[in-house]
Protein backbone atom coordinates (compact mmCIF):
# COMPACT_ATOMS: atom_id res chain seq x y z
CA UNK A 1 0.00 0.00 0.00
CA UNK A 2 2.88 2.31 1.01
CA UNK A 3 4.59 1.64 -2.49
CA UNK A 4 2.00 3.81 -4.37
CA UNK A 5 3.11 7.91 -4.62
CA UNK A 6 1.62 9.95 -2.19
CA UNK A 7 -1.16 11.59 -3.89
CA UNK A 8 -2.80 15.05 -1.77
CA UNK A 9 -6.08 14.31 -0.79
CA UNK A 10 -8.53 16.88 -2.24
CA UNK A 11 -9.97 19.43 0.40
CA UNK A 12 -13.22 20.93 -0.09
CA UNK A 13 -11.98 24.27 0.58
CA UNK A 14 -16.00 26.06 0.07
CA UNK A 15 -17.25 23.38 2.82
CA UNK A 16 -14.20 24.26 5.02
CA UNK A 17 -14.47 28.25 4.47
CA UNK A 18 -18.60 27.95 5.23
CA UNK A 19 -17.37 25.52 8.23
CA UNK A 20 -14.98 27.50 9.65
CA UNK A 21 -16.42 30.82 9.59
CA UNK A 22 -18.80 29.57 12.36
CA UNK A 23 -15.86 29.23 14.89
CA UNK A 24 -12.83 27.12 14.27
CA UNK A 25 -12.07 26.06 18.25
CA UNK A 26 -15.83 25.72 19.26
CA UNK A 27 -16.98 23.39 20.85
CA UNK A 28 -19.97 22.12 18.75
CA UNK A 29 -22.27 19.54 19.06
CA UNK A 30 -22.47 17.21 15.92
CA UNK A 31 -25.26 15.54 14.62
CA UNK A 32 -25.91 12.27 15.19
CA UNK A 33 -25.39 10.53 12.06
CA UNK A 34 -26.52 6.74 10.55
CA UNK A 35 -24.29 4.57 8.70
CA UNK A 36 -24.66 1.02 7.37
CA UNK A 37 -22.10 -0.72 5.11
CA UNK A 38 -24.15 0.25 2.06
CA UNK A 39 -23.99 3.57 2.22
CA UNK A 40 -21.42 5.83 0.78
CA UNK A 41 -20.06 7.50 3.50
CA UNK A 42 -17.46 5.40 4.48
CA UNK A 43 -17.11 5.93 8.33
CA UNK A 44 -17.80 8.61 11.02
CA UNK A 45 -15.57 10.76 12.79
CA UNK A 46 -16.65 13.10 15.55
CA UNK A 47 -14.88 15.43 17.95
CA UNK A 48 -13.59 19.33 16.70
CA UNK A 49 -15.50 19.97 13.68
CA UNK A 50 -12.85 20.83 11.34
CA UNK A 51 -10.81 18.11 11.95
CA UNK A 52 -13.95 16.09 11.72
CA UNK A 53 -14.53 16.68 8.20
CA UNK A 54 -11.09 16.22 7.50
CA UNK A 55 -11.05 12.61 8.47
CA UNK A 56 -14.52 12.01 7.24
CA UNK A 57 -12.52 13.21 3.87
CA UNK A 58 -9.82 10.68 4.37
CA UNK A 59 -12.62 7.69 4.99
CA UNK A 60 -14.39 9.00 1.93
CA UNK A 61 -10.85 8.82 -0.18
CA UNK A 62 -10.29 4.69 0.82
CA UNK A 63 -8.70 5.42 4.40
CA UNK A 64 -9.54 3.16 7.41
CA UNK A 65 -10.11 4.64 10.52
CA UNK A 66 -7.35 5.21 12.33
CA UNK A 67 -5.94 6.66 9.03
CA UNK A 68 -8.74 8.95 9.05
CA UNK A 69 -7.99 9.93 13.03
CA UNK A 70 -4.51 10.62 12.60
CA UNK A 71 -5.19 12.79 9.54
CA UNK A 72 -8.06 15.12 11.72
CA UNK A 73 -5.79 14.71 14.71
CA UNK A 74 -2.61 16.38 12.62
CA UNK A 75 -6.06 18.72 11.03
CA UNK A 76 -7.03 19.74 14.91
CA UNK A 77 -3.14 20.85 15.76
CA UNK A 78 -3.25 23.35 13.36
CA UNK A 79 -6.89 24.90 13.92
CA UNK A 80 -7.50 24.07 17.30
CA UNK A 81 -3.62 25.62 17.79
CA UNK A 82 -4.88 26.29 21.71
CA UNK A 83 -5.95 22.88 22.39
CA UNK A 84 -3.07 20.57 20.90
CA UNK A 85 -0.48 20.48 18.25
CA UNK A 86 2.60 18.82 17.18
CA UNK A 87 4.70 20.18 19.91
CA UNK A 88 1.76 19.38 22.39
CA UNK A 89 2.96 16.97 25.23
CA UNK A 90 0.62 13.86 24.07
CA UNK A 91 -2.09 11.44 25.30
CA UNK A 92 -3.03 8.32 24.39
CA UNK A 93 -5.22 6.19 21.77
CA UNK A 94 -7.01 3.12 22.03
CA UNK A 95 -7.56 1.17 18.85
CA UNK A 96 -9.69 -1.72 17.83
CA UNK A 97 -8.18 -2.97 14.39
CA UNK A 98 -11.28 -4.86 12.50
CA UNK A 99 -10.65 -8.61 12.62
CA UNK A 100 -8.21 -8.70 15.37
CA UNK A 101 -10.65 -9.28 18.33
CA UNK A 102 -8.19 -7.68 20.88
CA UNK A 103 -7.69 -3.94 21.62
CA UNK A 104 -4.30 -1.88 21.56
CA UNK A 105 -3.05 1.49 23.60
CA UNK A 106 -0.42 3.93 21.45
CA UNK A 107 1.04 6.04 24.85
CA UNK A 108 2.85 9.13 23.35
CA UNK A 109 2.65 11.07 26.36
CA UNK A 110 5.52 13.26 27.32
CA UNK A 111 8.13 12.65 29.72
CA UNK A 112 10.55 14.73 31.58
CA UNK A 113 13.92 15.49 30.38
CA UNK A 114 16.79 14.00 32.13
CA UNK A 115 17.76 17.01 34.47
CA UNK A 116 14.51 16.93 35.93
CA UNK A 117 14.24 16.39 40.03
CA UNK A 118 11.50 16.20 41.74
CA UNK A 119 11.97 19.24 43.69
CA UNK A 120 12.59 21.41 40.72
CA UNK A 121 8.93 22.85 41.18
CA UNK A 122 8.73 22.94 45.20
CA UNK A 123 6.27 24.85 46.48
CA UNK A 124 6.86 27.83 48.82
CA UNK A 125 5.32 27.94 52.45
CA UNK A 126 1.51 28.87 51.33
CA UNK A 127 2.02 26.37 48.59
CA UNK A 128 2.75 28.48 45.65
CA UNK A 129 5.03 27.75 42.73
CA UNK A 130 7.58 30.47 41.74
CA UNK A 131 6.35 32.42 39.18
CA UNK A 132 4.37 29.09 37.93
CA UNK A 133 7.24 28.28 36.41
CA UNK A 134 5.54 24.32 36.25
CA UNK A 135 3.44 25.71 34.07
CA UNK A 136 4.42 28.64 31.93
CA UNK A 137 7.70 29.13 30.70
CA UNK A 138 10.25 26.78 29.51
CA UNK A 139 10.53 24.83 32.42
CA UNK A 140 7.14 23.99 31.69
CA UNK A 141 7.70 21.80 28.44
CA UNK A 142 9.06 18.31 28.30
CA UNK A 143 9.40 16.30 25.56
CA UNK A 144 6.79 16.89 23.01
CA UNK A 145 4.84 13.61 22.55
CA UNK A 146 1.83 14.28 20.31
CA UNK A 147 3.77 13.59 17.04
CA UNK A 148 5.41 9.99 17.55
CA UNK A 149 2.30 8.61 18.83
CA UNK A 150 0.14 9.63 15.88
CA UNK A 151 2.99 8.27 13.54
CA UNK A 152 3.39 4.76 15.66
CA UNK A 153 -0.61 4.58 15.18
CA UNK A 154 -0.62 5.00 11.45
CA UNK A 155 2.51 2.63 10.94
CA UNK A 156 1.25 0.26 13.09
CA UNK A 157 -2.45 0.29 12.42
CA UNK A 158 -3.05 2.60 9.03
CA UNK A 159 -3.38 1.90 5.41
CA UNK A 160 -1.98 4.98 4.39
CA UNK A 161 1.29 6.89 4.42
CA UNK A 162 1.82 10.03 7.21
CA UNK A 163 2.33 12.37 3.85
CA UNK A 164 -1.30 11.24 2.33
CA UNK A 165 -3.20 11.87 5.83
CA UNK A 166 -0.63 15.02 6.61
CA UNK A 167 -1.58 17.06 3.61
CA UNK A 168 -4.60 18.51 4.99
CA UNK A 169 -2.93 19.79 7.51
CA UNK A 170 -0.39 21.43 5.33
CA UNK A 171 -3.07 23.22 3.57
CA UNK A 172 -4.88 24.51 6.65
CA UNK A 173 -1.41 25.86 8.13
CA UNK A 174 -0.30 27.28 4.71
CA UNK A 175 -3.37 29.01 3.20
CA UNK A 176 -4.70 29.76 6.06
CA UNK A 177 -8.37 30.27 7.55
CA UNK A 178 -10.76 32.26 9.57
CA UNK A 179 -10.01 31.72 13.36
CA UNK A 180 -12.82 30.78 15.96
CA UNK A 181 -13.81 32.30 18.82
CA UNK A 182 -12.34 29.79 21.02
CA UNK A 183 -8.30 30.66 19.53
CA UNK A 184 -9.17 34.41 19.73
CA UNK A 185 -10.69 34.15 23.25
CA UNK A 186 -7.98 32.15 24.86
CA UNK A 187 -5.19 34.30 23.02
CA UNK A 188 -6.73 37.39 24.90
CA UNK A 189 -7.03 35.43 28.31
CA UNK A 190 -3.08 34.62 27.94
CA UNK A 191 -2.45 38.14 26.53
CA UNK A 192 0.52 38.87 28.50
CA UNK A 193 2.16 35.50 28.41
CA UNK A 194 2.27 35.61 25.07
CA UNK A 195 3.51 38.70 24.83
CA UNK A 196 6.61 37.77 27.31
CA UNK A 197 7.35 34.87 24.56
CA UNK A 198 8.87 36.38 21.06
CA UNK A 199 8.02 33.48 19.45
CA UNK A 200 4.21 33.30 20.73
CA UNK A 201 3.76 36.98 20.19
CA UNK A 202 4.40 37.12 16.36
CA UNK A 203 2.72 33.76 15.90
CA UNK A 204 -0.35 34.75 17.85
CA UNK A 205 -0.34 38.56 17.52
CA UNK A 206 -1.17 40.92 14.54
CA UNK A 207 0.94 43.78 14.53
CA UNK A 208 1.30 43.78 17.98
CA UNK A 209 -2.41 42.95 19.18
CA UNK A 210 -4.52 39.71 19.28
CA UNK A 211 -5.64 38.37 16.19
CA UNK A 212 -9.61 38.42 17.03
CA UNK A 213 -12.45 35.90 15.77
CA UNK A 214 -12.72 35.73 12.08
CA UNK A 215 -9.44 36.71 11.28
CA UNK A 216 -7.19 35.24 8.42
CA UNK A 217 -4.82 33.01 10.80
CA UNK A 218 -2.08 31.48 8.47
CA UNK A 219 1.06 29.39 10.09
CA UNK A 220 3.59 29.01 7.20
CA UNK A 221 6.65 28.23 9.43
CA UNK A 222 4.43 25.20 10.80
CA UNK A 223 3.43 24.31 7.11
CA UNK A 224 6.83 24.14 6.02
CA UNK A 225 7.50 21.69 9.41
CA UNK A 226 4.92 19.54 7.98
CA UNK A 227 5.84 19.63 4.78
CA UNK A 228 9.49 18.71 5.34
CA UNK A 229 8.06 15.61 7.99
CA UNK A 230 6.12 14.34 5.38
CA UNK A 231 9.09 13.16 3.21
CA UNK A 232 11.06 9.89 4.90
CA UNK A 233 10.40 8.72 8.32
CA UNK A 234 8.49 11.92 10.51
CA UNK A 235 9.47 10.56 14.27
CA UNK A 236 12.66 10.25 12.80
CA UNK A 237 13.01 13.49 11.54
CA UNK A 238 11.84 14.85 14.10
CA UNK A 239 13.53 13.58 17.50
CA UNK A 240 16.50 12.91 15.86
CA UNK A 241 17.42 14.88 12.82
CA UNK A 242 18.21 18.57 12.35
CA UNK A 243 14.37 19.59 13.31
CA UNK A 244 15.50 17.90 17.08
CA UNK A 245 18.42 20.36 16.64
CA UNK A 246 16.95 23.31 16.71
CA UNK A 247 14.22 22.53 18.96
CA UNK A 248 16.88 21.83 21.19
CA UNK A 249 18.47 24.96 20.93
CA UNK A 250 15.52 26.90 21.47
CA UNK A 251 15.23 25.37 25.20
CA UNK A 252 18.93 25.88 25.57
CA UNK A 253 18.66 29.67 24.59
CA UNK A 254 15.40 29.83 26.87
CA UNK A 255 17.03 28.06 29.83
CA UNK A 256 14.52 25.02 29.74
CA UNK A 257 15.98 21.70 29.90
CA UNK A 258 15.62 19.26 27.16
CA UNK A 259 17.87 18.33 24.80
CA UNK A 260 18.88 16.75 21.65
CA UNK A 261 19.66 13.56 23.62
CA UNK A 262 16.13 13.40 25.28
CA UNK A 263 14.56 13.97 22.03
CA UNK A 264 16.41 11.12 20.32
CA UNK A 265 15.44 8.93 23.47
CA UNK A 266 11.90 9.38 23.16
CA UNK A 267 9.78 6.90 21.91
CA UNK A 268 5.33 6.25 21.61
CA UNK A 269 4.93 2.86 22.49
CA UNK A 270 2.32 0.55 22.60
CA UNK A 271 0.89 -0.89 26.34
CA UNK A 272 -1.64 -2.89 27.14
CA UNK A 273 -4.83 -1.46 27.79
CA UNK A 274 -7.21 -1.97 31.43
CA UNK A 275 -9.61 -4.16 31.23
CA UNK A 276 -13.18 -4.25 33.53
CA UNK A 277 -15.91 -6.72 32.25
CA UNK A 278 -19.68 -5.68 32.49
CA UNK A 279 -22.47 -7.69 31.59
CA UNK A 280 -21.28 -9.07 27.96
CA UNK A 281 -19.79 -6.37 27.23
CA UNK A 282 -15.69 -5.36 28.13
CA UNK A 283 -14.34 -1.78 28.71
CA UNK A 284 -11.06 -1.31 27.19
CA UNK A 285 -9.06 1.87 28.38
CA UNK A 286 -5.71 3.72 28.46
CA UNK A 287 -3.61 2.92 31.79
CA UNK A 288 -1.46 4.92 33.57
CA UNK A 289 -0.23 7.67 33.26
CA UNK A 290 -3.48 8.39 31.58
CA UNK A 291 -7.06 8.55 33.40
CA UNK A 292 -8.59 5.52 32.38
CA UNK A 293 -7.57 3.67 35.78
CA UNK A 294 -9.80 6.37 37.83
CA UNK A 295 -12.81 5.38 35.51
CA UNK A 296 -12.57 1.84 36.06
CA UNK A 297 -11.61 1.89 39.44
CA UNK A 298 -15.35 4.37 39.86
CA UNK A 299 -17.24 2.19 37.80
CA UNK A 300 -16.04 -1.36 40.29
CA UNK A 301 -17.28 0.68 43.34
CA UNK A 302 -20.61 0.85 41.25
CA UNK A 303 -20.66 -2.69 40.66
CA UNK A 304 -19.70 -3.76 44.00
CA UNK A 305 -22.39 -1.65 44.99
CA UNK A 306 -24.86 -3.04 42.55
CA UNK A 307 -25.82 0.80 42.46
CA UNK A 308 -28.02 0.19 38.94
CA UNK A 309 -30.49 -1.80 41.23
CA UNK A 310 -30.62 0.70 44.28
CA UNK A 311 -33.99 1.50 44.85
CA UNK A 312 -34.96 5.17 42.76
CA UNK A 313 -35.96 6.83 46.51
CA UNK A 314 -33.07 5.27 48.34
CA UNK A 315 -29.65 7.84 48.83
CA UNK A 316 -28.94 6.52 45.04
CA UNK A 317 -27.19 9.58 43.99
CA UNK A 318 -24.85 9.97 47.36
CA UNK A 319 -24.07 6.76 46.88
CA UNK A 320 -22.56 7.28 43.70
CA UNK A 321 -20.83 10.34 44.64
CA UNK A 322 -19.20 9.17 47.28
CA UNK A 323 -17.72 6.31 45.36
CA UNK A 324 -16.70 8.45 42.92
CA UNK A 325 -14.84 10.84 46.10
CA UNK A 326 -13.78 7.65 46.90
CA UNK A 327 -11.62 6.67 43.29
CA UNK A 328 -10.34 10.43 43.03
CA UNK A 329 -8.60 10.40 46.58
CA UNK A 330 -6.71 7.14 45.25
CA UNK A 331 -6.42 9.66 41.80
CA UNK A 332 -4.44 12.41 43.49
CA UNK A 333 -2.78 10.65 46.30
CA UNK A 334 -1.64 7.34 45.09
CA UNK A 335 -0.89 7.46 41.23
CA UNK A 336 1.96 8.37 39.12
CA UNK A 337 4.34 7.01 36.56
CA UNK A 338 4.38 3.18 36.89
CA UNK A 339 7.93 2.82 35.34
CA UNK A 340 8.93 5.41 37.90
CA UNK A 341 6.91 4.92 41.01
CA UNK A 342 5.75 2.49 43.47
CA UNK A 343 1.81 2.18 42.44
CA UNK A 344 -0.87 -0.67 43.45
CA UNK A 345 -2.51 -0.94 40.33
CA UNK A 346 -3.62 -3.91 40.45
CA UNK A 347 -4.95 -3.49 44.03
CA UNK A 348 -7.42 -0.57 42.69
CA UNK A 349 -8.82 -2.45 40.12
CA UNK A 350 -9.66 -5.86 42.43
CA UNK A 351 -12.40 -7.11 43.01
CA UNK A 352 -11.64 -7.37 47.22
CA UNK A 353 -10.42 -3.62 47.01
CA UNK A 354 -13.92 -2.44 45.32
CA UNK A 355 -16.18 -5.00 47.94
CA UNK A 356 -14.12 -2.86 50.74
CA UNK A 357 -14.45 0.52 49.59
CA UNK A 358 -18.43 -0.01 48.68
CA UNK A 359 -18.61 -0.85 52.42
CA UNK A 360 -16.84 2.79 53.50
CA UNK A 361 -19.14 4.27 51.10
CA UNK A 362 -22.16 2.65 52.99
CA UNK A 363 -21.06 3.49 55.82
CA UNK A 364 -20.40 6.97 55.03
CA UNK A 365 -24.12 7.88 53.65
CA UNK A 366 -25.99 6.02 56.17
CA UNK A 367 -23.51 7.93 58.43
CA UNK A 368 -24.00 11.55 57.10
CA UNK A 369 -20.42 12.07 56.74
CA UNK A 370 -18.63 12.43 53.30
CA UNK A 371 -15.28 11.59 53.15
CA UNK A 372 -13.03 14.44 54.36
CA UNK A 373 -10.73 15.33 51.17
CA UNK A 374 -9.40 18.50 50.04
CA UNK A 375 -7.28 18.25 47.18
CA UNK A 376 -6.02 21.54 44.90
CA UNK A 377 -8.44 22.64 42.22
CA UNK A 378 -7.20 22.61 39.06
CA UNK A 379 -8.14 24.93 35.48
CA UNK A 380 -9.75 22.66 32.97
CA UNK A 381 -8.70 24.30 29.66
CA UNK A 382 -7.24 22.56 26.51
CA UNK A 383 -7.66 19.35 25.04
CA UNK A 384 -8.89 17.57 22.03
CA UNK A 385 -10.39 14.33 21.45
CA UNK A 386 -11.85 12.51 18.48
CA UNK A 387 -13.55 8.98 17.87
CA UNK A 388 -14.12 7.23 14.69
CA UNK A 389 -14.88 4.14 12.82
CA UNK A 390 -15.30 2.48 9.76
CA UNK A 391 -17.67 0.10 7.91
CA UNK A 392 -15.00 -2.55 8.18
CA UNK A 393 -14.98 -2.70 11.48
CA UNK A 394 -11.99 -0.56 12.73
CA UNK A 395 -12.72 1.40 15.70
CA UNK A 396 -10.56 4.46 17.36
CA UNK A 397 -10.37 7.08 20.31
CA UNK A 398 -7.60 9.35 20.47
CA UNK A 399 -6.87 12.36 22.58
CA UNK A 400 -3.89 15.09 22.57
CA UNK A 401 -3.36 18.24 24.27
CA UNK A 402 -1.06 21.43 25.11
CA UNK A 403 -2.80 21.30 28.37
CA UNK A 404 -4.19 24.43 29.22
CA UNK A 405 -4.65 27.14 26.41
CA UNK A 406 -1.14 27.31 24.60
CA UNK A 407 0.22 25.01 26.93
CA UNK A 408 3.79 26.41 28.07
CA UNK A 409 3.25 29.67 26.24
CA UNK A 410 6.16 29.53 24.54
CA UNK A 411 6.91 28.88 20.64
CA UNK A 412 9.94 26.98 19.01
CA UNK A 413 9.91 30.28 16.12
CA UNK A 414 11.27 28.70 13.54
CA UNK A 415 8.88 25.98 12.94
CA UNK A 416 5.48 28.28 14.58
CA UNK A 417 5.53 25.15 16.99
CA UNK A 418 4.49 25.72 20.55
CA UNK A 419 4.64 23.69 23.15
CA UNK A 420 2.91 21.71 25.41
CA UNK A 421 3.31 22.19 29.25
CA UNK A 422 3.35 18.51 30.24
CA UNK A 423 5.42 19.53 32.96
CA UNK A 424 2.47 21.08 34.81
CA UNK A 425 0.56 17.68 35.12
CA UNK A 426 3.45 16.80 37.75
CA UNK A 427 2.64 17.10 41.34
CA UNK A 428 5.13 19.69 42.22
CA UNK A 429 5.98 18.65 45.89
CA UNK A 430 8.71 16.08 46.02
CA UNK A 431 7.86 12.90 47.30
CA UNK A 432 4.77 12.04 45.72
CA UNK A 433 4.07 9.28 43.42
CA UNK A 434 3.54 12.31 40.69
CA UNK A 435 6.48 14.06 41.41
CA UNK A 436 9.01 15.00 38.77
CA UNK A 437 11.53 13.07 38.07
CA UNK A 438 14.06 12.53 34.80
CA UNK A 439 12.35 10.44 31.63
CA UNK A 440 9.15 10.43 33.92
CA UNK A 441 5.97 10.59 32.38
CA UNK A 442 3.01 12.91 34.26
CA UNK A 443 -0.29 12.03 35.03
CA UNK A 444 -2.51 13.58 33.25
CA UNK A 445 -7.01 13.35 32.64
CA UNK A 446 -7.41 11.78 29.25
CA UNK A 447 -8.95 8.78 28.62
CA UNK A 448 -9.94 7.63 25.69
CA UNK A 449 -11.98 4.12 25.41
CA UNK A 450 -13.00 1.49 23.90
CA UNK A 451 -15.99 -1.23 24.45
CA UNK A 452 -16.13 -4.63 23.27
CA UNK A 453 -18.64 -7.09 22.82
CA UNK A 454 -17.86 -10.70 21.60
CA UNK A 455 -14.15 -9.40 21.32
CA UNK A 456 -15.85 -6.86 18.86
CA UNK A 457 -15.83 -2.89 18.90
CA UNK A 458 -18.91 -1.62 19.73
CA UNK A 459 -18.05 2.18 21.41
CA UNK A 460 -15.32 4.25 21.16
CA UNK A 461 -15.56 7.18 23.49
CA UNK A 462 -13.41 10.27 25.58
CA UNK A 463 -13.96 13.73 26.32
CA UNK A 464 -12.14 16.95 26.57
CA UNK A 465 -11.98 19.30 29.18
CA UNK A 466 -8.96 18.43 31.82
CA UNK A 467 -9.84 16.89 35.19
CA UNK A 468 -13.71 16.60 34.31
CA UNK A 469 -12.35 14.20 31.86
CA UNK A 470 -12.87 11.19 33.55
CA UNK A 471 -15.58 11.96 35.31
CA UNK A 472 -17.86 12.39 32.09
CA UNK A 473 -16.49 9.32 30.43
CA UNK A 474 -18.00 7.21 33.76
CA UNK A 475 -20.99 9.20 33.37
CA UNK A 476 -21.52 8.45 30.05
CA UNK A 477 -20.54 4.39 30.71
CA UNK A 478 -22.69 4.15 33.69
CA UNK A 479 -25.55 5.02 32.36
CA UNK A 480 -25.28 3.18 29.13
CA UNK A 481 -23.67 0.30 30.53
CA UNK A 482 -25.09 -0.22 34.06
CA UNK A 483 -28.96 1.72 33.77
CA UNK A 484 -29.22 0.42 30.33
CA UNK A 485 -30.06 3.82 28.68
CA UNK A 486 -29.51 3.96 24.48
CA UNK A 487 -25.95 5.54 24.08
CA UNK A 488 -28.15 8.96 22.15
CA UNK A 489 -29.60 9.50 25.96
CA UNK A 490 -26.55 8.46 27.71
CA UNK A 491 -24.64 11.15 26.31
CA UNK A 492 -27.65 13.46 26.56
CA UNK A 493 -28.18 12.33 30.34
CA UNK A 494 -26.93 15.30 32.74
CA UNK A 495 -23.06 15.03 34.00
CA UNK A 496 -21.38 16.11 36.99
CA UNK A 497 -17.76 17.15 38.51
CA UNK A 498 -16.04 16.30 41.69
CA UNK A 499 -12.08 15.97 42.13
CA UNK A 500 -12.72 14.25 45.49
CA UNK A 501 -13.51 17.12 47.73
CA UNK A 502 -17.28 18.33 48.93
CA UNK A 503 -17.14 21.03 45.91
CA UNK A 504 -19.86 19.39 43.17
CA UNK A 505 -20.71 21.19 39.43
CA UNK A 506 -23.84 20.06 38.41
CA UNK A 507 -25.20 20.78 34.77
CA UNK A 508 -28.38 22.46 34.05
CA UNK A 509 -30.50 19.00 33.44
CA UNK A 510 -30.02 18.33 37.24
CA UNK A 511 -33.58 18.19 39.09
CA UNK A 512 -33.70 20.56 41.68
CA UNK A 513 -35.11 17.87 44.39
CA UNK A 514 -31.64 16.30 43.49
CA UNK A 515 -29.35 19.77 44.11
CA UNK A 516 -31.76 19.95 47.35
CA UNK A 517 -29.98 16.83 48.18
CA UNK A 518 -26.41 17.11 47.94
CA UNK A 519 -26.93 20.61 49.58
CA UNK A 520 -28.33 18.98 52.71
CA UNK A 521 -25.48 16.42 52.57
CA UNK A 522 -22.70 19.27 52.53
CA UNK A 523 -21.88 19.78 49.52
CA UNK A 524 -20.99 23.09 47.72
CA UNK A 525 -23.24 22.60 45.03
CA UNK A 526 -22.50 24.93 41.41
CA UNK A 527 -24.03 24.78 37.85
CA UNK A 528 -21.53 24.63 35.32
CA UNK A 529 -20.79 22.27 32.60
CA UNK A 530 -19.01 18.50 32.24
CA UNK A 531 -16.66 17.46 29.81
CA UNK A 532 -17.26 17.39 25.85
CA UNK A 533 -17.83 14.21 25.28
CA UNK A 534 -17.30 12.44 21.95
CA UNK A 535 -18.01 8.88 20.89
CA UNK A 536 -18.93 6.68 17.90
CA UNK A 537 -21.10 3.47 18.56
CA UNK A 538 -22.12 0.66 16.41
CA UNK A 539 -25.91 -0.71 16.62
CA UNK A 540 -25.48 -4.62 17.77
CA UNK A 541 -28.76 -5.76 15.52
CA UNK A 542 -27.96 -3.74 12.62
CA UNK A 543 -24.30 -3.12 12.36
CA UNK A 544 -24.84 0.85 11.70
CA UNK A 545 -22.64 3.35 13.60
CA UNK A 546 -23.88 6.41 15.48
CA UNK A 547 -21.64 9.49 16.18
CA UNK A 548 -21.70 12.70 18.53
CA UNK A 549 -20.29 14.95 20.27
CA UNK A 550 -21.51 16.78 23.50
Amino acid sequence: MRTRPPRHIAFNRRTFLKHTAAGVGVAVAAPNILMGASDTVRGRVVGEPTAAKVGQQILAEGGNAIDAIVGAALAACVVSVHNCGVGGYGGHMVIAPAGRRKVFVIDYNSIAPAAATEDMFAPDAVGQVRNRINENGWLAAGVPGTLAGLDLALKRFGKESFARVVAPAIELADKGFPLGQGVAGSIQRTLALIKADPGSARLLLKDGEPFKTGDHFRNPALAELLRTLSTGDATAKFYRGTVAGVIADAFSRNQGLVTTKDLAAYRAREVSPLESACKDMRIHTAPLTAGGLTVLEAFGFLQALDWANLPAKSDKGLVRLEALREAWRDRLTLLGDPDKASVPVRKLLSKSYATQKASDVVARVRSGKPLAFSPEPRFHGGTVHLSAADVDGNMAALTLTHGNSFGARVTVDEFGLILGHGMSRFEPKPGHPNSPGPHKRPLHNMCPTIVTRDDRPIIAIGGAGGRKIPNSVLDVLTYHLLVGMPMPDAIAAPRWHTEGDLNLVLEQKWPEEDVAVFKGAGYKVERGGGALVSAVWRDPASGAVLGTTR
